[in-house]
């Protein structure tokens, strides 16, 4: 998802600065569960197994091995050069967040924290970031891309992959569907006067709105909706906004909170009066204070664009794992936490060598919310009751590939499929949430003559695709590309790949900010010293946020050591 997250972040880079991307990035973690299966023709490939299934459609589900126990801890400590001392912090989740956060110590505090280890209840690390190559093609069963902010590409050139990154075409279009047609949405302001996608009276009402000629904030926190309604109209809402939502979150923007899950944008109202105002405000502050110098080993991407890497998004924690050599541990499914008298806590695991202990000063969860809930629990029954709130949606990833002949001739650009990809309205009648051109975005994506495009469907609005076999799932992205993109007589698909995520990406609903701060108050008062929370749940669903966020719980940690 996180790359619908991309996708969305550019339909609205005119109306807002937030620096969301396209899907979940959507999920920046490891998901606890997820139905995963990948076929071609007939055969069926378990990418995340190392057994392949050939003689039906079937839904495999893997339980994130993470859960309380019963087991008496500690057996003994034991540090990551096999000796008994105790840790300076142990990182629960190898997912992009864990990871990062470990090289985050590594290169910005290392004096700090030495001796560090990461510990994943799963045989791999990346969480939900799964690449697969087979036959020629190579695509995303999670994250799609991420943003290239300097905090990302600094974890790129930390990780040795600089000369791995691809990016996207900063000129590529982007679309949003509406009344039956794929339109383009401004990429910059010379735009906005000259596009289609909504009328000129929508257009008067966003700029007066954005000027601050609106109703005037109301004394509630207000949903993403009722936000965009009262400041910049229903045409920007409807046709720009509600498809950002389904891209960054698959949410439901009647109940997502603008203050959670867009502060960036909310801040500007808060600070300027308006939005336009804001941005004048922030601009003058930038000016005033500006930012250290620029990181000289950091590329340079031209414009707005999306970032991956040669052979897929998984490069990035393989390499930082690979960096941290030892200090990662897989197949570590820890069963209980205990606060040690003296400070700092001991943590069970279950491992493939047996039962191991650790003593640790400091631990970092970045295990889903609804995880650190049942492992907290013993520790804060009320932090726990305040985890499990939050609802994470199922999505689906259906990677499909066509003929390039199987394009509409509408579609071309100079006889090629260009362009980042689509977003779909919810009231277009299409079930899809967007689509990706993986490859028009980045190369070698597919054979010759072949078109790879990444769907995403379901989210908060469409919870019903957890009933639908693998089959109906990729029935449906191809009933409805073919009422935009693809042909109507065209051939049928060649069904690459199809990942449920049952319990997918977090939703920053209202009251989300309320819920993460009455945790860490209950940690707080119940003497819970020294336990940091981490993940997309804490800093956004964005793959790019999951890093900016990894850098934010390093410095949080180091400052309190």
């Amino acid at each position: 998802m996180a790359t619908l997250t991309d996708l969305a972040h550019f339909t609205t880079t005119t109306t807002t600065s937030s620096g969301h991307v396209l899907f979940p990035a959507t999920n920046c973690h490891g998901l606890p569960s997820s139905t995963s299966s990948t076929f071609l023709n007939s055969r069926n490939f378990f990418p995340s197994s190392p057994t392949r299934r050939r003689d039906r459609l079937n839904c495999s589900r893997l339980k994130f091995r993470c859960s309380v126990s019963t087991i008496t801890p500690p057996i003994k400590g034991v540090a990551p050069d096999g000796g008994q001392s105790q840790l300076d912090c142990v990182i629960v989740g190898a997912g992009i967040s864990g990871l990062c956060i470990a090289q985050a110590l590594a290169t910005k505090h290392p004096d700090v924290a030495q001796n560090v280890i990461v510990t994943e209840a799963k045989d791999r690390v990346g969480g939900n970031i799964i690449t697969v190559e087979r036959d020629g093609f190579l695509w995303e069963e999670g994250p799609n891309s991420f943003q290239p902010s300097d905090p990302m590409l600094t974890m790129v050139v930390d990780s040795g992959l600089e000369n791995d990154l691809v990016l996207g075409d900063p000129n590529a279009p982007r679309f949003v569907l509406w009344g039956g047609k794929l339109r383009p949405v401004p990429s910059k302001p010379a735009d906005l006067p000259f596009f289609d996608l909504m009328s000129f009276a929508g257009k008067l009402r966003a700029g007066f709105g954005a000027l601050g000629l609106r109703p005037p904030p109301p004394g509630h926190e207000e949903s993403v909706e009722e936000f965009v309604r009262r400041n910049l109209g229903d045409e920007v809402f409807e046709r720009l906004i509600e498809p950002f939502c389904s891209g960054v979150y698959a949410g439901d923007p009647s109940t997502l909170s603008m203050k959670a899950a867009f502060g960036k944008v909310w801040k500007l109202e808060q600070n300027g009066g308006s939005i336009i105002g804001g941005t004048f405000k922030a601009i003058q502050e930038r000016n005033n204070s500006p930012k250290p110098p620029r990181d000289p080993r950091l590329p340079k991407p031209k414009g707005q664009t999306v970032g991956s890497f040669k052979k897929g998004l998984t490069m990035l924690p393989e390499a930082i794992s690979t960096r941290l050599g030892s200090k990662v541990k897989l197949s570590w499914k820890l069963s209980s936490i205990v606060k040690l008298d003296g400070g700092g806590y001991s943590l069970a695991y279950e491992t493939p060598d047996g039962i191991v202990s650790l003593q640790t000063k400091t631990v970092v969860m970045t295990v889903p919310s609804y995880v650190a809930s049942g492992l907290l629990r013993p520790l804060s029954a009320v932090a726990a009751d305040a985890l499990s709130n939050f609802y994470y949606p199922p999505v689906a990833a259906v990677s499909v590939s066509y003929p390039k002949e199987a394009i509409r001739p509408d579609r071309l650009i100079d006889g090629e499929l260009k362009g980042f990809g689509q977003l779909h309205p919810r009231s277009q009648g299409v079930e899809t949430l967007g689509t990706i051109y993986s490859s028009s975005l980045f190369p070698n994506r597919a054979p010759p003559g072949r078109i790879l495009l990444l769907n995403y469907i379901g989210g908060a609005t469409n919870t019903g695709i957890l009933s639908k076999t693998e089959s109906q799932l990729v029935e449906a992205v191809d009933r409805d590309l073919r009422k935009m993109l693809i042909n109507p007589n065209a051939n049928d698909p060649l069904a690459l790949g199809v990942r449920v995520w049952p319990q997918a990406i977090p939703q920053f609903l209202i009251g989300h900010l309320d819920i993460l701060n009455a945790t860490k108050i209950a940690l707080s008062d119940g003497g819970i010293q020294g336990m940091f929370l981490g993940g997309n749940y804490v800093s956004g669903v964005a793959l790019g946020r999951c890093v900016e966020g990894a850098y934010e719980v390093a410095a949080e940690k180091t400052d309190l050591v």
